[in-house]
């Protein structure tokens, strides 16, 4: 003959803190209100794409080197989901032209990089990937330092309009020391 053995239930405790944790992990990614909702990408530039998120720039900023001569650093990327090749037209600081050194087609899932051309001679080049290359210039137009300026960008499938800081170039990597006595912390 065969015993009825009792079965212990889970403990109150247990039970209470299972249903708290999982509520507490659905909360940190329930409603349109999040953490990283608001954060933008950890660039110095201003970004954009196109209506239909076919083409988008990164990184957009107007360089100013110490000799005063100007350009426009960007990264744009092709991500049209039909594959198609684009074409970058003309780019247009404060509505005054852009040159662009080379030609400015962009295929699927690549990308072109541009800046001045010390800024790209300064840049580590990737001829592995679909990257390409180019130097941009412009007439300094008295632009200042921490102003912004409407840099225009016009594809052939569409334009992007972004508000871009004029900054000073990139430092080449491992060549300058900031001096402690300066103002910099001490290490």
């Amino acid at each position: 003959m065969m015993e009825d053995t009792p079965v212990k239930s889970l403990n109150r405790a247990a039970v209470v803190a299972v249903a708290g944790a999982t509520l507490a992990l659905a909360g940190c990614s329930a409603g349109q209100i999040t953490q990283t909702s608001s954060q933008v990408a950890a660039v110095d530039g201003a970004s954009g794409a196109t209506e239909d998120g076919g083409l988008a720039v990164r990184d957009v900023t107007v360089v100013l080197d110490e000799d005063g001569s100007a350009a426009v650093k960007f990264s744009a990327t092709n991500q049209d989901t039909s594959m198609k090749e684009h074409e970058l037209k003309s780019v247009t600081v404060d509505g005054k032209p852009v040159t662009i050194a080379n030609e400015a087609k962009i295929g699927y899932n690549c990308v072109l990089v541009a800046d001045s051309a010390n800024g790209i001679k300064r840049m580590p080049q990737d001829s592995d990937n679909c990257i390409n290359y180019t130097a941009t210039s412009l007439n300094n137009d008295s632009f200042a330092y921490g102003g912004t300026l409407p840099v225009k960008f016009n594809f052939d499938s569409g334009s992007i309009e972004v508000q871009a800081t004029v900054g000073a170039p990139t430092l080449a990597s491992g060549q300058f020391d900031r001096d402690p006595s300066e103002g910099g912390p001490e290490h």
